[in-house]
This record gives structure tokens, C-alpha cells and sequence, in this order.
């Protein structure tokens, strides 16, 4: 038996309760949080999932996003300290890690990483078997390397976002020093 509603309003799109393009952010920092307005802006995904372990300030971001939503096409914004919000992501951009101390190198951060990488990456991949991961954290090509040995993932499934941001800032630099537009630098 329908109800009232069900024969009053014709249901013109069938309800899909699984995302067709969800991504999860891992880390709510500043290069997180960039990662979230980007994807957000250029209309990456249908579903955006942020995780964190510091759960305050997660949950402001979310509400930030969320009341910002009015101008996203993203119909979903979740987030949460478990890993069971990523669930089913196509992508997932691990932006977690230590954050370098004044006067550290990068090659000391290693460590402290790797073993954050350890925590959190067996359970991405249980909640996202079939995802593809890109890696920001630092130093990132050591920090892909181990995320694609721990993920157990084929290796075109973990992606490092390499020198690309030193590479922006040498044409930055450049451009600068010519006086020519950055973006004809190559």
C-alpha cells in the first residue's frame, strides 16, 4: 500500500544511495583544506569525505564546507575520526603527517611519517579497496613508496605529487627574474 505522499509526488529521479564520485581528504590542514576548495570549486566529485584525528577542528571545517555547500555542485560533505567515512572512494589524498620542525630536513620528518602512514593506510584500504591514493604528505616520494608497499595497491594506483609544487615555485621564480608570465615558464 503507498503512502499519501508516494501518490500525491511522482518520484521523477530514482534515489542512489552510492556515490558515483566520492573523494576523502585524510588531514584537515591548510594543503588539506585546499585540496577540499579545489575539488569543491572545479566540481571533482559528487561525495567529499574529510578525515581527521583532531575532531574540533574537522568539525568546523565540515560546517564551513557545508554551509558553503549552496555554491558547490558536491551534494554530500561528511567527515569524521573513522576511517568508515571514506568508504567506497574512487580517490583519496592523504595529506596527514608530522609537521616539520623549524630547521629540520625533510629526510627528518621520515620516520614520524612512516609511522603515521603505518596507522592509517591498512585502514583506508579496508574501507577503499578499490580507490586510488595520491600522496602529499612529506617527503612525498619517499612517503608514496611507502603507502604503496603498506597499501598491498598496484603501484599505478599510488600516485606522489612528486616536485610539482617545487617545480611551480622554480617557473614562479623565474618568471619573476625575466619578467615574463609564470605561465609561459616551462
Amino acid at each position: 500500500m503507498s503512502t499519501v505522499k508516494e501518490q500525491l509526488i511522482e518520484n521523477l529521479t530514482a534515489e542512489d544511495k552510492t556515490s558515483q564520485c566520492k573523494i576523502t581528504i585524510v588531514g584537515t590542514g591548510a594543503v588539506g583544506m585546499a585540496c577540499a576548495i579545489c575539488i569543491l570549486l572545479k566540481d571533482l566529485a559528487d561525495e567529499l569525505a574529510l578525515v581527521d584525528v583532531a575532531e574540533d577542528k574537522l568539525k568546523g571545517e565540515m560546517m564551513d564546507l557545508q554551509h558553503g555547500s549552496l555554491f558547490f555542485s558536491t551534494s554530500k560533505i561528511t567527515s569524521g575520526k573513522d576511517y568508515s567515512v571514506s568508504a567506497n572512494s574512487k580517490l583519496v589524498i592523504v595529506t596527514a603527517g608530522a609537521r616539520q620542525q623549524e630547521g629540520e630536513g625533510r629526510l627528518a620528518l621520515v620516520q614520524r611519517n612512516v609511522n603515521i602512514m603505518k596507522s592509517i593506510i591498512p585502514t583506508i584500504v579496508r574501507h577503499s579497496p578499490d580507490c586510488k591514493m595520491l600522496i602529499v604528505s612529506n617527503p612525498v616520494d619517499i612517503l608514496a613508496y611507502v603507502v604503496w608497499k603498506l597499501s598491498g595497491l598496484p603501484a599505478t594506483r599510488v600516485i606522489g605529487s612528486g616536485c610539482n609544487l617545487d617545480s611551480a615555485r622554480f617557473r614562479y621564480l623565474i618568471g619573476e627574474k625575466l619578467d615574463v608570465q609564470k605561465d609561459l615558464v616551462f
